[in-house]
């Protein structure tokens, strides 16, 4: 929204950026898509981030008493709404208000990269015959369609689409509760007229075979077991000559 990017990033040692003491390669390749660094606190240790233990102190007795949010987009909307009015105000610590100190802050950070950074998760899983992905603790439907077939998500904060060889084939507003099931009613429509549609076909191949005339069905993939010998390096002979063993006593 500033248009402008800290040259240090102070996170906690959250498992998505460092819970092993290291920054994780996705954290690594977002700091430097955004040209900085990012410094991991020390455990237990929050006076380590005290201004934002600050903050967030100051949020929690200042913000949220009496409010109400209908969702994460409504909170970062009240919340953009209250901010001018919490940097207009005069901090002790800073022997004025936060809002003066902004040009001077600007000046001292780097510009945004031509290029965003990579957010959000990515998957790729086949879908099960249930026509629904996993994301975060939730499960949002698909095209019954693509039953079988690998197909990729994409999480972003906003929106979770499940995509099949680059066809969207499921697109929904992302749920930020846990246990969740997010169903399109044109997915459940769908799956119901591919439910209609093989019991018909089973209960007409039953029919034609109980008047003698079966179905014709594509022949089943054989594999010729010769392949596995050739795969493993072994070569068995199929007519094998009987021989005989000479004993020699002493």
């Amino acid at each position: 929204a500033i248009g402008k990017v800290s040259k240090t990033l102070v996170w906690d040692r959250e498992s998505a950026i460092g819970g092993t003491g290291k920054v994780t390669e996705p954290a690594q390749m977002f700091a430097g898509t955004l040209g900085t660094r990012i410094v991991l606190a020390p455990p237990r240790d929050p006076e380590f981030k005290g201004m934002t233990e600050r903050n967030n102190g100051y949020f929690e007795t200042s913000f949220l008493p009496g409010r109400e949010f209908a969702s994460p987009a409504d909170f970062n909307s009240q919340l953009g709404l209250w901010l001018p009015k919490a940097n207009a105000r005069t901090v002790r610590s800073l022997h004025g208000r936060p809002i003066d100190f902004l040009d001077e802050d600007l000046a001292a950070m780097t510009g945004l990269p031509p290029v965003a950074p990579h957010v959000g998760l990515s998957s790729r899983v086949r879908l099960s015959r249930d026509y629904y992905v996993r994301v975060d603790g939730n499960d949002y439907s698909a095209h019954p369609s693509a039953i079988g077939r690998f197909v990729d998500v994409a999480a972003s904060m906003d929106e979770v689409v499940i995509s099949c060889q680059g066809q969207v084939i499921g697109a929904h507003s992302r749920c930020w509760d846990t246990a969740r099931t997010i169903t399109d009613d044109e997915h459940v429509a769908a799956a119901k007229v591919l439910r209609h549609d093989y019991a018909q076909a089973q209960k007409a191949r039953y029919q034609a075979a109980r008047r003698g005339k079966l179905v014709p069905v594509e022949p089943a993939l054989v594999r010729d077991t010769a392949s596995y010998d050739e795969l493993f390096g072994v070569d068995f002979d199929p007519n094998p000559t009987t021989g005989h063993r000479e004993v020699i006593a002493s």
